[in-house]
């Protein structure tokens, strides 16, 4: 199996999982964000220790132990994005895969299992068409920089719980940009970005400097993804907000 039909594979199919522990509502709450969590992640740590027992791995639900930061090829995976989304029961929460190499997603692919979608690097088409002038937040509203952007570019806000969530409307169209400055890690979205980048948008920190990945403390403090056509624009408004 290559690696993208790996990658896809264990998106689809976490997500199947993910999707079971909340089956007519036998588990609710706090209970089953955390069976949810550790499910997803049992079963990905295996399917990768059987597929590519030599690849060195990151995820948010593991202890991050040994060298990690010093391997070529690293999967950096988040069983379960937007954990609190999945226990309120809403569709808003996603599965992430991405393989790095070098620090950068090489493969990646991200699920949205209640919406039955799966985006894939080797196979998101291109994003093209109108400007939508829509801005991806938090359900709890903005941040800053980004309350910034939508001002500055005049963009209505859309509340969306996950970042996979947030990122893939970006994707499919529904938002031309997300910028978040409020601090994540890199499993929050490493295989955003990469399905971004290869969907044609672009992608880096808010200083316009590259996103690395696979770094020893796994911290990203902030991001964007957005349209290549308003780009310019949104990293002058993050620069100079006021």
């Amino acid at each position: 199996m290559s690696d993208a039909d790996l990658a896809a594979a264990i998106a689809e199919g976490a997500g199947q999982i993910l999707v079971g522990i909340r089956h007519r509502e036998l588990l609710t709450g706090h209970l089953v964000g955390d069976v949810g969590d550790a499910m997803a992640q049992a079963w990905i740590s295996t399917v990768l220790r059987r597929h590519r027992p030599h690849d060195a791995v990151l995820s948010e639900e593991a202890e991050d132990v040994g060298d990690r930061a010093t391997a070529e090829r690293v999967w950096i995976i988040d069983p379960l994005d937007g954990t609190s989304e999945f226990a309120m029961g809403t569709a808003d929460w996603a599965v992430h895969v991405a393989l790095t190499i070098n620090g950068a997603p090489d493969i990646a692919a991200v699920s949205l299992p209640a919406h039955r979608e799966i985006f894939r690097s080797d196979e998101v088409p291109v994003v093209d068409g109108p400007l939508t002038h829509r801005l991806a937040v938090s359900r709890f509203g903005h941040s800053y920089h980004s309350a910034a952007v939508a001002d500055r570019l005049g963009l209505d806000t859309v509340r969306i719980g996950s970042a996979g969530a947030k990122a893939m409307a970006v994707v499919r169209g529904d938002a031309d940009a997300y910028v978040h400055s409020g601090g994540q890690y890199e499993w929050d979205n490493c295989a955003p970005v990469g399905v971004a980048l290869a969907a044609g948008l672009h992608c880096s920190r808010l200083d316009g400097s590259p996103i690395v990945y696979n770094t020893p403390h796994a911290y990203m403090p902030d991001f964007i993804i957005c349209r290549q056509e308003i780009a310019g624009a949104i990293l002058d408004a993050v620069a100079s907000p006021w």
